[in-house]
């Protein structure tokens, strides 16, 4: 699999796995399900992986870190979060967890995005993950605390990536507004934007993304199916946007891309993979997966190649912002 270099010397193959459903995200993922897709990814050249303390209350992290810990260390990239602290939940053990997550509540989260609660987040972290350092550090949806982040947050985790402790400083959100503000007023290296670049969703397209390409921030993009919208050939009746049940309009615009994309004789996932895929400024896309099979299908769907002219069919018939004719020039 190809990839791409950061500018800290880091590289991402160019389809990462996101390891949410590790947590047991909305049902239970066995251990063997979870090793079945590290594995699938590994065999598929996937060499980077995403967690975050928030995953299952720990969980993702803990069982990621005992996966890769499996792999040679210096083969992979590992990308974790900070800005949820987990605290101890007494009397939680008989409860369940309500962002979610099938795991007992035997905690909390609580937003922290201090120096000190990153500092703190990042050594939990490392601790649930057996490993010696991590890769990249993302802001986990600093959406409310944007002035904090700049004044405490990301300064804290530029002097870990200085120690070595981390090797780059990120954000993760599904916005492209405040990550917008990241990219001009901070020595950040990657954005990964969640939702708002896709083939539904090109909110990032005039001016995130040429801001990232100029100053050499990597994005990486995640949430490329729209909550499920585009996960499949043709989006159900019931389908999700944002987590939410999705606008008629927008399960009518996902039909008709649809029927482009099989004029052009691929399906709406596949599609949705690869538009995303096109910008320069995108370094990875990150996709969850649950087990082998889920990993080896966005395995084939990102393989499979695209034809440039269903990009000009959507563009022309209105369906995605067109690219700038300079990126055009240089795809």
């Amino acid at each position: 699999m190809r990839t791409n270099t950061l500018r800290g010397g880091l590289e991402l193959s160019a389809l990462g796995l996101g390891a949410a459903q590790f947590g047991n995200l909305y049902r239970e993922t066995t251990e063997q399900e979870a090793a079945g897709a590290v594995d699938a990814a590994w065999a598929g050249g996937i060499r980077y992986f995403d967690t975050a303390p928030h995953y299952g209350l720990g969980l993702s992290e803990r069982r990621l870190g005992a996966l890769l810990r499996q792999k040679p260390r210096d083969e992979f990239v590992l990308s974790t979060k900070v800005g949820r602290l987990l605290v101890p939940n007494p009397g939680g053990e008989d409860q369940r967890d309500d962002q979610g997550f099938d795991v007992p509540a035997t905690q909390i989260r609580r937003w922290d995005f201090s120096a000190d609660g990153v500092r703190r987040s990042i050594d939990e972290s490392l601790e649930r993950l057996g490993l010696d350092r991590i890769d990249i550090a993302y802001l986990h949806d600093p959406d409310d605390f944007g002035d904090q982040a700049i004044r405490e947050a990301i300064p804290a985790l530029i002097e870990l990536r200085e120690q070595g402790v981390i090797g780059a400083v990120g954000a993760g959100m599904n916005q492209w507004e405040l990550p917008a503000r990241f990219v001009r007023e901070t020595d950040i290296d990657l954005i990964m934007l969640a939702g708002r670049f896709t083939l539904l969703e090109q909110g990032a397209l005039d001016e995130l993304l040429p801001l990232a390409e100029k100053g050499n921030v990597g994005i990486v993009v995640a949430g490329v199916y729209n909550s499920g919208l585009l996960s499949s050939p043709r989006p159900a009746a019931d389908a999700k946007f944002d987590y939410e049940p999705a606008p008629a309009e927008l399960i009518r615009r996902a039909n008709a891309i649809a029927d482009a994309c099989e004029r052009h004789g691929v399906d709406l996932p596949t599609a949705a993979l690869a538009f995303v895929s096109r910008h320069p400024a995108v370094a990875s896309v990150v996709v969850g997966a649950r087990t082998g099979a889920q990993v080896r299908s966005n395995l084939e769907r990102f393989e499979t190649p695209v034809p440039a002219a269903l990009w000009r069919d959507l563009e022309d018939e209105g369906l995605v912002s067109p690219l700038t004719a300079e990126l055009r020039r240089n795809l």
